[in-house]
């Protein structure tokens, strides 16, 4: 269990976050969502003891992040979204440097290699910004770590690698693991995050399941824009619409309108699922 609370965070007089309050569940794949600037990758990296709180506090599993003590480290990987080419094989790179977690599986990571269409046995300062992506996946999953928090993971995936990627995740991680996963392609990875994070500098915007979205907003997906829409945007063949669900009926949760019905009701969204 990840426990947030009133965190606070700055890079000088520069507020980054403030007031972020929030729990995080086992056996959950959460999408983290924002505009650029609110924080996303901080959290992360508060999250996996790279920076300390400021204000507020962080517990993982009623440990401090920041105090770095290897029993929880070597439960924790954060996944960068700016990758390193080291001047090794990568399954050399994963033997190296897989010792320091306890649960690494070098074989697991030939497998997601394998399974990612990527080769192993290729230099790290030789492969595409692709291959590079694959690697580092690969090696962040064959951790087998309990808590997994990724940064934009399908920047530099080409359409194949993305639906390589949701394959991998479903497979390889523990039904008892928590993935935090910092994303701007809500369309990459749809299928795969339940619930759904998103984040603003001052606020926690949301933190719902698409169940308890559904319940509370209804997404339309009709010709006529309606006059209570939250959201409205023009598709092929029609419109999305976000609306109050106030029948109690059933719709598919789009992100991206979700996304843009949240940014442009916060107060209002807020008061809704905090009930």
């Amino acid at each position: 269990m990840i426990k947030i609370e009133n965190l606070k965070f700055s890079y000088g007089k520069l507020p980054v976050l403030e007031n972020i309050t929030m729990n995080l569940e086992e056996g959950k794949i959460y999408g983290l969502l924002g505009e650029n600037g609110v924080g996303k990758t901080t959290l992360l990296t508060l999250l996996c003891g790279l920076k300390s709180t400021q204000e507020g506090s962080i517990e993982i599993d009623g440990q401090t992040p920041y105090d770095r003590k290897p029993s929880l480290l070597g439960n924790i990987y954060f996944l960068s979204d700016e990758v390193a080419a080291y001047p090794v094989k990568a399954n050399e790179f994963a033997a190296r440097w897989g010792k320091f977690w306890p649960s690494f599986d070098q074989q697991k990571f030939l497998d997601i290699m394998a399974e990612l269409e990527n080769d192993p046995e290729k230099r790290m300062d030789k492969m595409s910004f692709g291959q590079l992506k694959k690697t580092h996946i690969s090696f962040a999953l064959a951790c087998n770590c309990k808590y997994l928090f990724m940064d934009e993971p399908t920047n530099g995936l080409d359409i194949p690698s993305k639906a390589q990627f949701r394959k991998a995740v479903m497979k390889h991680t523990a039904d008892d693991s928590t993935l935090l996963i910092s994303t701007h392609q809500v369309r990459d990875l749809e299928n795969i995050i339940d619930p759904i994070i998103i984040l603003d500098k001052r606020d926690v915007l949301l933190n719902a399941t698409l169940e308890e979205i559904s319940e509370k907003l209804y997404f339309d997906y009709g010709t006529t824009i309606l006059s209570d829409t939250l959201y409205s945007e023009i598709v092929p063949g029609g419109s999305v619409q976000v609306r109050l669900n106030t029948e109690g009926e059933e719709s598919k949760v789009n992100i991206e309108a979700l996304f843009n019905a949240v940014n442009g009701n916060k107060e209002l969204i807020k008061g809704i699922f905090s009930k």
